[in-house]
């Protein structure tokens, strides 16, 4: 189906941050299948540590136990402190979870009614109609009647509009701390915290939506890290599989026993060859070492970034940039393409996504690209 506003190109390999046509030809990727390809292309480690589980078992349900989930959620919980982790294979899926065991938790402490969860506005949380409706932009609020209701949407970076929109009907709060769809667009840090103590102080679970922010991106192995907050609900997904699908709820000591059999599922959740490769993305991006290399490299990129002629304005932590350019973002990622740079958008923005273990020398050469592309499309 149409649902794609595809580029006239087919990638048949890569390697690293750079990806090949049909026909041989390089691009630098500096999109990461938006956020997922979290090592890059084919890394060697990550293809041992898949091959060799799909050589064992491919798959299992649920009613029986894995080493290679179960690992994974040892090694979540003990990174993050929270206590408990669901499987599932994407963002949305993640987000449903963390939906569902807030209002399972309100429900079972409070009684019925209390199950409205407070979304910021120009906010991302999936394509389900649920996830859709707790997205924060009016523009994803159409042709899917009806939409799941039980979502209030309050300003970001305003708390006293946060504030006016709590009620008792208040279970929860959801947020990206920087809002990747939105336009790369970073929350304040005093915000946040302020945020995170008015939830806490009510019992107002505070969510916090890691699906693009996760792994490493932004400097942290979380973006929440960053801005000193303990979330009550933690979703990622993208970047932990590594290029295969996963997604993940994870949940701290006081909801561990919210959820019950049959509250929630996923068929394909924990699959041992996708756990696999999240194992090693994990053990290799959890590093400190690895995770200050990162903030290098987004620092290396930034500067080089700003001194581009139609570069406005850089928005970026670790390694999650948007780009501020004179002139149209979708129209320059469309010439960036043309030239060998695989780039996205985001609003009005261009977006930078690259591999976590992006080299300065790949930088260099996407840089590069991209001011070749800018000057061309005066």
């Amino acid at each position: 189906m149409h649902t794609y506003g595809r580029y006239d190109v087919a990638l048949k390999s890569g390697k690293g941050a750079a990806a090949y046509d049909e026909n041989g030809r390089k691009y630098i990727d500096v999109s990461s299948g938006i956020g997922v390809n979290s090592l890059g292309y084919s890394d060697d480690g990550w293809v041992k540590a898949v091959s060799e589980q799909a050589a064992k078992i491919q798959h299992i349900s649920n009613y029986f136990y894995s080493e290679q989930s179960s690992n994974l959620a040892q090694k979540l919980c003990e990174l993050t402190g929270l206590s408990k982790v669901c499987f599932g294979n994407s963002g949305a899926e993640a987000n449903e979870c963390a939906i569902k065991i807030a209002r399972k938790y309100s429900f079972d402490k409070y009684g019925e009614g209390r199950n409205e969860i407070i979304t910021l506005k120009n906010s991302f949380h999936g394509r389900t109609v649920t996830t859709l409706s707790a997205t924060g932009q009016d523009v994803f609020h159409n042709y899917f009647f009806p939409f799941t209701g039980g979502f209030k949407y309050a300003e970001a970076g305003n708390i006293d509009s946060l504030k006016n929109t709590v009620s008792d009907k208040t279970c929860a709060v959801m947020l990206e701390v920087i809002q990747g769809e939105g336009g790369v667009i970073i929350l304040d840090k005093d915000y946040v915290s302020e945020l995170a103590d008015f939830c806490r102080e009510r019992d107002i679970l505070l969510i916090a939506d890691e699906v693009q922010t996760g792994i490493g991106r932004t400097g942290k192995l979380f973006g929440y890290q960053n801005y000193n907050i303990s979330p009550d609900l933690v979703t990622s997904a993208k970047g932990l599989g590594g290029g295969l699908p996963i997604g993940v709820c994870m949940c701290s000591e006081k909801l561990a026993d919210v959820m019950g059999p049959s509250s929630h599922g996923s068929t394909f959740g924990a699959n041992p060859v996708v756990c696999a490769g999240a194992n090693y993305v994990i053990d290799t991006v959890s590093g400190e070492k690895f995770l200050n290399a990162v903030n290098a490299k987004g620092e290396y990129l930034e500067a080089k970034l700003r001194k581009l002629d139609k570069v406005k304005n850089v928005r970026r932590m670790g390694l999650m940039v948007g780009i501020e350019i004179d002139g149209d973002a979708h129209e320059a990622a469309g010439k960036c393409v043309e030239n060998g740079l695989l780039i996205i958008t985001a609003k009005d923005v261009l977006r930078m996504l690259p591999p976590l273990n992006i080299t300065e020398e790949e930088i260099d050469e996407a840089v590069e690209i991209l001011d070749k592309t800018l000057k061309e499309t005066e």
